[in-house]
């Protein structure tokens, strides 16, 4: 059971939150753009701190014994950083979103409709070890007009600290209010529960007893079970990262969630490639697996056409093999590979290795007789994130395109390009799965909702 007296201080907090999002709505596009260029400056200006509070995450992480991929994930560099800067001056420029007209016209009773689109509210955004979403989610909610509550993992905590100043203090130089942005930290948390005792003329004694009251429930997690059931205050919440995360958030939200569950993407290699299909078919399997294996968009899966897997298979299995992939076969590609020399890095696939999110060097690989059997077998172990097809028929490509349940296809291209900033959209607040509202990477435009106008002169209904 939470705390009341600490449940009643996150209730402050978040009303407060919500409060203070209607003031960055009233801003206007000037002001929140301007917002925009100063926290591309201030990353610029502070990179070094950034650099040394992310350094404190990467030692507490190595000494945790976390993994070397979820360290990747945690690291602020120069190249991330500048990453960062690029994405949040990509959303400044785009056009301005809210007020944008998206229909309407005059109606035979002589009123005038207009459709526009405004923001959300307050959106809540939970993300696990990758800080630069801090800034990401922050640029697209001030792009978007709407507040934002961010809650990222405890291992990214003084990182996140130190970006949740930059934006801060870029809404205050820009005369907007900061506190239409929440940063929740372990740090931050106690603050809110601190703020609410000194406001009862409580004393530190107080504070300590309400943390070890709360000890069976960490702060963190009752913060955010509160936020969760605080329709009022929150408008959407979108969680991104593993399965653990997004099974609480949908067991424990009763605000409106969007959420991808799993990024299991597959490459279906067709029968109908020459030379240069087959060129595609290795270049793109290697892209689409070995730059960033963690990525929800990367390759975990190669559905291969009969008629072309003994002359692919081979040649696939040589140049990922070569890159450190271990690769999970079907029987069917055992029996191709089985004189040539590839045990090192080749396994017999077991059945849970299909509809796997692998997030690592590893690739099932499965040889179908026709594409009905690769949409059957996607339909059934897929996660409607990224889908490819590698053909040199066009009726085959159409034909995948229009059968494939997914949230992106991709025809002879990969998979990695399923991105907020590949797409045009400066970053992205997550990719969605659903098909309610928004599906596909997120931009500042899906973080919006619609109001209709509708004018007259002294006009009534008969």
């Amino acid at each position: 059971m939470q705390n009341p007296q600490n449940t009643s201080a996150i209730r402050t907090a978040l009303a407060n939150l919500k409060d203070s999002s209607y003031d960055l709505e009233r801003a206007g596009a000037k002001a929140r753009n301007a917002t925009l260029k100063t926290i591309a400056s201030l990353l610029e200006s502070k990179r070094e701190q950034i650099k040394k509070a992310n350094a404190l995450d990467i030692a507490q992480a190595q000494k945790n014994g976390l993994s070397p991929a979820l360290i990747e994930r945690l690291r602020l560099d120069d190249r991330q950083i500048d990453s960062m800067i690029a994405s949040v001056l990509e959303i400044e420029a785009q056009s301005e979103v809210i007020g944008e007209v998206l229909g309407g016209g005059v109606r035979p009773s002589g009123i005038n409709i207009t459709k526009v689109a405004v923001p959300l509210g307050v959106v809540a955004i939970i993300y696990e070890s990758r800080p630069n979403v801090t800034i990401d989610a922050a640029a697209l909610c001030i792009k978007s007009g709407n507040g934002a509550l961010l809650k990222g993992g405890k291992e990214a905590s003084h990182s996140n600290e130190i970006l949740g100043d930059i934006l801060k203090e870029a809404l205050s130089v820009c005369g907007i209010n900061k506190e239409c942005i929440l940063i929740l930290t372990p740090k931050s948390a106690q603050d809110i529960l601190k703020s609410s005792l000194d406001s009862t003329q409580n004393t530190a004694q107080d504070l300590a007893r309400n943390l070890e009251q709360d000890s069976s429930q960490n702060l963190m997690q009752s913060i955010m079970i509160e936020v969760m059931r605080s329709r009022e205050f929150i408008d959407l919440l979108i969680p991104r990262g593993g399965r653990g995360l997004i099974e609480f958030v949908l067991e424990h939200s009763k605000v409106p969630v969007i959420f991808h569950e799993a990024g299991v993407c597959h490459a279906y290699i067709d029968k109908d490639i020459d030379e240069v299909g087959e060129k595609y078919a290795l270049d793109i399997c290697q892209n689409a697996k070995i730059t960033r294996p963690s990525a929800c968009n990367a390759l975990e899966c190669a559905l291969v056409h009969r008629q072309v897997a003994s002359k692919i298979l081979p040649s696939l299995v040589e140049r990922l093999g070569k890159s450190g992939v271990e690769m999970r076969v079907c029987q069917k590609g055992l029996e191709i590979l089985e004189y040539l020399e590839f045990k090192d890095f080749v396994k017999p696939a077991k059945q849970d290795d299909f509809g796997r999110e692998f997030g690592e060097l590893i690739l099932a690989i499965k040889v179908v007789e026709s594409i009905e059997e690769a949409l059957a077998h996607i339909a059934k172990y897929g996660s409607k994130h990224s889908e490819i097809i590698i053909t040199q028929s066009l009726q085959t490509s159409q034909y995948f395109v229009a059968n494939v349940d997914a949230s992106a296809v991709f025809v002879n291209t990969s998979s990695r390009f399923n991105d907020g900033g590949e797409f045009g959209l400066g970053a992205e607040i997550g990719i969605s799965t659903q098909k309610l509202h928004a599906r596909g990477p997120m931009g500042a435009k899906d973080l919006t909702t619609t109001k209709y106008i509708v004018q007259g002169n002294g006009s009534i209904r008969l």
